[in-house]
């Protein structure tokens, strides 16, 4: 049972104003907001310890979501996280002030505005956002992902080439579309399984996009199989293959998705 303490001469944040400010906010808001209430009550160096603790949870928050594959992430809500801190923020705050609230308000002292604690909240909102533009920013080698965009470009513009085929299927003889099988398209995608292999030995390339270059070559491996088969069925006057090229297209289909998470 918490003890009876004169905040005759204090103005202390409500847990709403807390809860408010940390969805706002973040973790720093809450611990902000918390170290002002411990100051209030003339306990300085609980506030501070709340303060570090509150800076250490919300670098933490923050690693463990950049660790979490984009795909994933993507599929969260954005309200989920905010709303889950500051359920457990809120629960602790009235485990802690519940009752120093209670005596506070029957003996009509004052508290600070819920706009004040949104202000703080907003602040604290703006120093995080900057933070991970500066983490971001100076973690990101530059050079390494201008030089990957140039191998993408070339690979989408072979994607690009490869796929006119497609345009004259019905009107270009047998041997014309064989031919241009051999010499143009089925080429296109193993120079793109190059292209792709070169994107691997960039420098500092980001994890993320070494995982996007699996993808990429998985696509390629599908295009020519599926390139290769229609040549055959071309060649051989056929239809036997048209299940196999059903199934192969299929999976190009789902690959695309992949990529394009």
């Amino acid at each position: 049972m918490q003890k009876e303490i004169n905040t005759e001469n204090s103005t202390l944040y409500t847990k709403r104003a807390i809860g408010i400010a940390t969805f706002i906010g973040g973790p720093i808001a809450a611990g902000y907001l918390i170290r002002e209430n411990y100051n209030e009550l003339q306990e300085e160096s609980k506030g501070n310890n709340i303060l570090i603790i509150s800076i250490v949870a919300t670098i933490a928050l923050f690693v463990l979501i950049f660790s979490i594959p984009e795909s994933f992430i993507n599929k969260i809500p954005n309200v989920v996280i905010p709303a889950i801190y500051t359920a457990l923020i809120t629960f602790w705050v009235e485990h802690t002030f519940g009752s120093i609230f209670k005596q506070h308000e029957e003996n009509k002292y004052s508290f600070y505005s819920v706009w004040r604690a949104v202000g703080i909240g907003v602040v604290s909102l703006l120093i995080m956002l900057v933070g991970i533009f500066g983490y971001v920013y100076f973690s990101t080698d530059v050079e390494a992902e201008n030089l990957y965009a140039d191998k993408i470009r070339q690979f989408s513009k072979n994607e690009h080439e490869s796929l006119k085929f497609f345009n004259h299927i019905d009107s270009e003889s047998d041997f014309g579309l064989i031919l241009e099988l051999n010499k143009k398209v089925i080429p296109i995608w193993k120079e793109n399984i190059e292209i792709i292999q070169q994107a691997n030995t960039i420098k500092n390339l980001p994890s993320v996009l070494m995982e996007q270059n699996k993808k990429l070559l998985r696509y390629c491996e599908l295009r020519i199989e599926s390139f290769e088969l229609l040549k055959k069925a071309l060649s051989e006057n056929t239809s036997k293959y048209d299940s196999q090229l059903e199934f192969v297209n299929a999976q190009i289909e789902k690959q695309l998705e992949l990529i394009n998470e």
